[in-house]
């Protein structure tokens, strides 16, 4: 299904006084099968994936492999397919691509430069999904405004530009930590076992580090560099 971006537009202003459950309900009764869900599997995206998978249990979910993970991420996809019984879709980098780029500047070519990291992220997680959104009509996400400066502006239906035009719904685009952590607790969902030892958002093992009480979320990717904005391509998002 293909939308104008005056019905996506409409939409937005529609869906923004409502709750997740309807932006998802829409979504997948619109976009199904040709529509997945992006999972990094930190709590944003899990509580996104429950919501969806009580509406829909044959959504379908997609997450990177870079490589470079974290044990307790693989431990957490493994969790994912117990519990709602889904066929997590892999997405790996081009091996090929990946031999190249270390062969030229190393294992960890990203703490040297900006310019490098953007070419390892762009490599091991940018590439991978637009192989992915290239067989979709629509992907869900578990951005949310107050995560950092960069996102503040994000709308829970839009046109993805940078990836086609396909459309992208934020459906937790308005939710704050609490609600969260509320909606966690009250529906039991599993949660990345690093969030217990401090860390606050998660990525690459080399890439993520643990966060002070008082630090944004986000201060704990990519901490060596001077650069605000803390993205690395997945979210091309309006300033």
């Amino acid at each position: 299904m293909v939308l104008l971006k005056e019905q996506v537009h409409a939409k937005a202003l529609e869906f923004e006084s409502q709750p997740a459950e309807a932006v998802l309900s829409w979504a997948l009764s619109q976009f199904h099968p040709r529509l997945a869900l992006s999972n990094s599997l930190q709590v944003e995206d899990m509580v996104v994936l429950d919501i969806a998978h009580k509406i829909n249990p044959k959504v379908r979910v997609f997450t990177l492999d870079t490589g470079r993970l974290h044990q307790e991420t693989y431990d957490m996809m493994d969790r994912v397919r117990e519990r709602y019984g889904i066929d997590l879709e892999v997405l790996f980098p081009d091996a090929a691509e990946v031999e190249a780029m270390v062969r030229a500047k190393g294992l960890n070519l990203f703490y040297n430069s900006v310019e490098n990291r953007h070419e390892c992220c762009g490599v091991r997680k940018v590439k991978p999904l637009q192989r992915k959104l290239a067989e979709l009509d629509a992907w869900v996400t578990g951005l949310r405004r107050d995560q950092w400066a960069s996102r503040t502006n994000i709308q829970k239906v839009e046109i993805d530009e940078p990836n086609g035009g396909l459309v992208k719904l934020n459906p937790i685009a308005d939710w704050g930590w609490e609600q969260l952590e509320k909606y966690v607790r009250e529906n039991n969902v599993p949660k990345h076992a690093l969030y217990s030892k401090s860390y606050a958002s998660i990525g690459c093992m080399p890439c993520t580090r643990p966060t002070q009480p008082n630090e944004n979320p986000r201060a704990g990717r990519w901490w060596w560099e001077d650069d605000q904005k803390k993205e690395c391509g997945l979210h091309v998002v309006r300033s």
